[in-house]
């Protein structure tokens, strides 16, 4: 059978965060309760198209899922797992933010079958967290941790973030060794992106230079210390980098993320989720009442921006996504993929990269540490004219 990676997008938090903008807002509770019914409405017309594939990995992100109740999360495992096939050892993450849990919410999630949960720490010290406008503490953290492994997890990722408002090198590596401490399987670490339209846009602007009294960001030397430092350390303490910003051990990378890199076949469902099946991706309407509109009332489709891809623009898709991944991207593979050898397409464009330094050159083309250190340029250099 044909395998199937699914996203799920519950689109409520608490408060958004100041950096955030991603697709999230508050509501109340009988508006989450309307979205999960609309949402499993979606989910059981769709499951129909995918009657024979079968769901290797389920992502339920946000905004921030853990908004809903237990009962309602339950709810929704029980609706895929009815109209969808899940292999018996499918990966079922869902994402979680500290402010949010308790030890019976996640056992309720854990009994539904969600098997892996992404905490949102982002930092362990509170004036950093305030700053990024988080709705918990660093104390709730490690509660929220130490709850997740009482309830029997036993796949956990954590997010740190560094570059943040007044941080420093030295509390973000403390922070980092003490999430280390913990012993997660997984652990997500990347950098503070200023986005255009969020609240730390107008304060920083796109230069990262403050304004209205706000804490300094660390300077790019100081960012790309705690890159650096971030490699060595994890590495240090058994967690393999397979990607960019993502570090596992041995056997726990994220499944269904490596789909994405690698362009596995996935379906989208709920507000602005976006999916690639059979290299066509869409992506489903970002306006609350028009998403419910359709669903509910049948007004048209819910799928919006449907884009067959050519082979040129799955090319692209093959390098640059691929290039993610620490184990970089196969020339025998992109040949069977595309009927044509990898050298004649971009022969040049990787000698050239390799001539600066930035590609590792042989049965597979991959990034060396310097190219990761500048990966939107080298991904861009892939882009076909």
């Amino acid at each position: 059978m044909k395998k199937l990676g699914i996203y799920v997008h519950i689109p409520f938090c608490v408060r958004k965060c100041l950096y955030c903008d991603f697709l999230s807002f508050p509501a109340e509770e009988w508006e989450k309760e309307k979205y999960l019914r609309i949402l499993l409405k979606e989910i059981e017309g769709e499951a129909l198209r995918y009657k024979d594939w079968a769901v290797d990995s389920v992502f339920i992100g946000g905004g921030t899922p853990t908004a809903l109740t237990g009962e309602q999360l339950g709810r929704l495992l029980d609706g895929l797992k009815s109209g969808f096939l899940l292999e018996a050892d499918a990966e079922i993450t869902m994402e979680a933010n500290p402010g949010t849990v308790d030890k019976e919410k996640l056992e309720t999630c854990l009994r539904a079958g969600v098997n892996r949960i992404s905490i949102g720490a982002q930092s362990l010290r509170d004036e950093e967290l305030a700053a990024l406008g988080r709705v918990h503490s660093a104390e709730e953290f490690f509660q929220a941790y130490q709850w997740a492994r009482e309830a029997g997890f036993r796949n956990v990722n954590v997010d740190v973030m560094a570059a943040l408002p007044g941080q420093k090198v030295e509390t973000y590596l403390d922070g980092l060794e003490r999430v280390m401490d913990l012993g997660p399987e997984h652990i997500s670490a990347y950098s503070l992106i200023i986005e255009e339209g969020t609240p730390f846009y107008g304060w920083y602007g796109e230069s990262g230079k403050r304004k209205n009294g706000m804490a300094q960001l660390p300077s790019e030397e100081e960012e790309r210390l705690m890159y650096e430092r971030t490699g060595e350390l994890l590495e240090q303490r058994g967690y393999c980098r397979y990607e960019i910003s993502n570090y596992a051990k041995s056997g726990y990378e994220c499944r269904h993320n490596v789909g994405y890199w690698k362009r596995r076949d996935y379906a989208g469902f709920g507000l602005g989720a976006s999916s690639m099946v059979g290299n066509v991706r869409w992506r489903n309407r970002r306006d609350k009442e028009g998403y419910v509109q359709c669903i509910e009332e049948g007004l048209g489709s819910v799928k919006e921006e449907i884009q067959p891809l050519s082979k040129k623009e799955q090319m692209e898709e093959f390098m640059f996504l691929g290039l993610r991944l620490t184990t970089g991207v196969g020339k025998k593979a992109f040949q069977e993929t595309f009927g044509i050898p990898m050298e004649e397409v971009y022969g040049a464009v990787i000698g050239k990269l390799g001539g600066q330094g930035l590609l590792e050159d042989g049965e597979r083309v991959s990034l060396t540490p310097y190219g990761r250190d500048i990966s939107n340029y080298v991904m861009a250099e892939f882009l076909l004219p």
